[in-house]
């Protein structure tokens, strides 16, 4: 009985690993939201990191979070370095692309876990709103494949963006004419 037991439970730890080697090598998450400002105001918000506790959901993971800016005061070359407890983890964030309709931003997290990826926040004039798109990808490592069995980060990380773009629009809206 204990060798039926054994032996079913290293298939099941097998079949657990081809199914998470078969998952796509990268990843992409997406949330858009309509914001009644034009793209500038909206991504002058995006492109000034010191204006990201005010919308940004992962600015609240931590009250005490050590913050630190370098290089431009916005947009192209701006830094922003992170270091906070085990929600908030450690990371830096620079501004690589800064063009009128998009912002690009290389996105490295230290701690809990490595990663490298490009967070990009797009804007689109539709009529009298903007269509303002915020995503991320990258590579997905075999553990993140692994993870990804049991968590949806679709869904956790994109409840993250819906609750930022909110914010986000709140903001812009509030200060627009």
């Amino acid at each position: 009985m204990i060798k039926i037991i054994v032996v079913a439970v290293i298939v099941v730890i097998a079949a657990i690993l081809v199914l998470a080697a078969t998952r796509p090598d990268t990843f992409r998450v997406e949330r858009s939201a309509q914001i009644s400002a034009p793209p500038d105001k909206i991504l002058l918000l995006v492109n000034d990191f010191h204006q990201w506790g005010a919308w940004s959901p992962y600015e609240k993971l931590d009250p005490t979070m050590k913050r630190t800016y370098a290089g431009a005061g916005a947009g192209k070359g701006a830094v922003y370095e992170w270091e906070g407890n085990g929600k908030a983890g450690q990371g830096r964030m620079e501004i690589i692309d800064a063009a009128p309709t998009k912002t690009a931003i290389q996105l490295d997290f230290i701690k809990p876990f490595r990663a490298h990826n490009i967070a990009a926040f797009t804007a689109r004039q539709q009529g009298d709103a903007t269509r303002v798109t915020w995503s991320m990808e990258g590579p997905a490592p075999f553990v993140h494949k692994l993870v990804g069995l049991f968590l949806n980060m679709d869904k956790m990380i994109g409840a993250d963006f819906e609750t930022g773009l909110g914010n986000l629009k709140a903001l812009a809206e509030k200060a627009s004419p």
